[in-house]
This record gives structure tokens, C-alpha cells and sequence, in this order.
């Protein structure tokens, strides 16, 4: 059982590679962590609105 799902990993780390927009090749990590980034981004500028909205600040 450990050793399909070790061959099931490395299957899905060489083929999870693609190209963006600029011609950078990314991998499947890449990616995970871009709409990482992304997330924790775009909460930020949602909590910065609701702070505007009803005055409070932080958590």
C-alpha cells in the first residue's frame, strides 16, 4: 500500500506541470501556493472594507 501511494505521488509531480500566461513553467506546488497567496490577499482587502464599514479594528 505505501509504495502505490509513493508512485501515486511521483505520477502526479511529474505530470502536474503546465505554462502560464508568460511561458514559466509551473508545477503543481507552484500553483497551491499562488492561490495561497492569492487567498490570503484577497481576505486582507476584505477585511480592510469591513473595517471601513463598521469601524472596528483588527481580530
Amino acid at each position: 500500500m505505501d509504495a502505490s501511494r509513493d508512485d501515486a505521488g511521483n505520477d502526479l509531480a511529474t505530470q502536474a506541470v503546465g505554462t502560464i500566461r508568460n511561458g514559466l513553467h509551473v508545477d503543481l506546488r507552484w500553483i497551491l501556493l499562488h492561490l495561497t497567496e492569492e487567498t490570503a490577499r484577497h481576505s486582507g482587502h476584505l477585511d480592510i472594507l469591513r473595517e471601513m464599514l463598521d469601524g472596528t479594528t483588527g481580530g
